[in-house]
């Protein structure tokens, strides 16, 4: 069985034009986003997914790998299901779905995404939450909540605080979903295929649309948090975070070991 993960990466964000290759660090952010996801032992092939010249150029230019894709994807889900299906990948393979604006995660959370897919084939998707610690955050819409049943699978996501709590002076646990992602292979192509769902047009979340078809999706605790880069401002809080966590180390592409 193979464990490929893909980073989607495309040029155009409304709101970061050229996000991919900002530096982070002295380096583009995708670089770091593939070395992390290169360190992680469980996954067989590390790719970016792009529509564009300049970032397969520039993976290419660090020694990674890069697929490139059509620029009509709605999604980031849309555009690593056409790399994977590329690639050849069998139906019981894995796919690790690898947010490319995400460049400081540990290595070991991916190694908790695929988990529950390798220990059960009847799970289809896996994904990630982390407690949130900061009250703030909790009613950030920028944050999506998610809740889950007694066995870690999930009930719901959104961007409205969940659980909501009745009762004044009671306090609830709120876990913020992380945008990893792991899919069977058969599942992603399945995934991809369905037409949008009501609650997912509403929440402006494609996880939705798992839940509205009554697939379920496990979602593993993290102990640590993921930082996305949405604006260039973001930047200085990223590489904050680079220098306040220990250094992880990772393979490049000659096989050397480093540190980031």
């Amino acid at each position: 069985m193979k464990i490929a993960a893909f980073i989607p990466a495309r040029y155009g964000s409304t709101r970061f034009p050229g996000k991919p290759l900002a530096l982070i660090a002295g380096k583009p952010m995708i670089q770091h986003v593939y070395e992390h996801s290169a360190a992680c032992r469980e996954l067989s092939d590390v790719y970016v997914a792009t529509d564009d010249e300049r970032i397969l150029e520039c993976v290419e230019g660090f020694g990674g790998k890069a697929v490139m894709t059509s620029d009509a994807h709605r999604s980031g889900t849309d555009r690593i299901s056409e790399a994977a299906k590329s690639m050849g990948l069998d139906a019981d393979d894995i796919v690790v779905n690898i947010q490319g604006d995400q460049p400081t995660f540990p290595p070991d959370i991916l190694s908790q995404l695929v988990g529950p897919l390798i220990a059960d084939p009847s799970i289809p998707m896996s994904t990630l939450m982390y407690r949130i610690r900061d009250k703030e955050n909790i009613r950030n819409p920028n944050h999506v909540k998610v809740v889950t049943d007694k066995d870690g699978f999930a009930l719901y996501f959104s961007r409205f605080p969940i659980p909501f709590c009745r009762d004044e002076g009671s306090e609830g646990r709120y876990f913020k979903h992380l945008g990893f992602y792991g899919f069977r292979m058969s599942f992603l192509v399945e995934f991809t295929g369905m037409p949008e769902g009501l609650l997912e047009s509403i929440e402006r979340l494609e996880q939705l649309r798992a839940l509205e078809n009554g697939f379920r999706i496990k979602v593993v605790e993290s102990f640590f948090d993921s930082i996305e880069v949405d604006v260039p401002k973001d930047i200085d809080l990223v590489e904050g975070d680079l220098h306040l966590r220990s250094p992880y180390r990772y393979a490049n592409t000659d096989g050397d070991l480093s540190t980031c």
